[in-house]
């Protein structure tokens, strides 16, 4: 059962309560932010909780056991602190939240009613809604590695160890088609596909390439698989690095690193263990990949 502090109890026993909410969002990056859905500003647990700043409750559900609260808060991009940039570059995503309930004619009685994490953000126009997940929803994630045939490092990563500065390249903007399709200069020298599945670092930000094509102009045409929310200018420096499709054969016969490959190649998968021995494959106990 939760502990009122004396004063606040006091206050909501009576026959008028003078309440609200604030909540403070501490963001990966180190950022502390507070806001409330009072219409004046106010200081809770050593943090300015701003008023008109976008947020505002929503629905909230619980269940029982270990079932994992979830809420939501809504808003628009009416305060500095709410950026669509910031939610863009997710800069909230899996940002730790509490809430407190606040006496607004003395900030000083207040309780801290849920520790909640922000999960999936939505955007519509300037509006904006944030799903908040109780710590509970962590124990429905897998812990440990999963036993897959391909590869779960990312390229160049401490467990991958592919020397990544020889698969970069610098380029500049030469064209935007859309928000999806850009075309670079300074790609020439690259085969069509080498940059499928990497990344493109523009603008401070890291976006994921589907596909690399190489055009009759010379210059490389790289599709994205989401689209830029700010579409950068022409001649704009950026930075491509080639992709990795996470198969045994890749790994080996492209980059020379089938050593560190951190997949499980040899596990048989529902397609060969569904099978039965038909006379025309060789079944002489020998790898199945080499």
């Amino acid at each position: 059962m939760r502990s009122l502090p004396t004063a606040l109890a006091t206050h909501l026993a009576g026959d008028a309560t003078t309440t609200c909410h604030a909540w403070r969002v501490v963001r990966r990056d180190g950022a502390v932010l507070g806001f409330t859905d009072h219409d004046a500003d106010l200081w809770v647990d050593g943090t300015l909780c701003r008023a008109a700043s976008g947020f505002a409750a929503g629905e909230t559900e619980a269940g029982e056991g270990f079932a994992a609260a979830s809420g939501e808060v809504a808003g628009g991009f009416s305060s500095a602190a709410i950026t669509a940039e910031d939610l863009s570059a997710g800069r909230y995503d899996g940002a730790r939240v509490n809430l407190y309930l606040v006496n607004w004619t003395d900030p000083a009685q207040a309780v801290l009613l849920a520790v909640r994490e922000i999960g999936e953000v939505t955007r519509a126009g300037d509006r904006f809604s944030a799903e908040l997940r109780s710590i509970a929803h962590r124990l429905d994630q897998p812990q440990g590695r999963l036993y897959n045939r391909r590869c779960d490092a990312d390229l160049g990563d401490s467990r991958c160890r592919v020397d990544l500065s020889g698969w970069r390249a610098a380029g500049t903007v030469a064209a935007v088609d859309d928000r999806s399709h850009l075309r670079f200069a300074g790609l020439a020298g690259f085969a069509p596909g080498f940059f499928d599945g990497g990344t493109l670092e523009l603008s401070g930000h890291r976006h994921a390439i589907d596909r690399h094509q190489r055009l009759n102009d010379g210059t490389a045409r790289l599709t994205l698989w989401l689209p830029l929310e700010v579409l950068p200018a022409l001649g704009e420096a950026a930075v491509i690095t080639a992709g990795c499709d996470k198969r045994f054969a890749t790994c080996k016969a492209r980059f020379g690193n089938g050593l560190n490959f951190r997949g499980f190649p040899h596990v048989p998968g529902t397609d060969f263990s569904y099978s039965y021995a038909d006379g025309e494959r060789l079944h002489d106990g020998g790898p199945i990949f080499e």
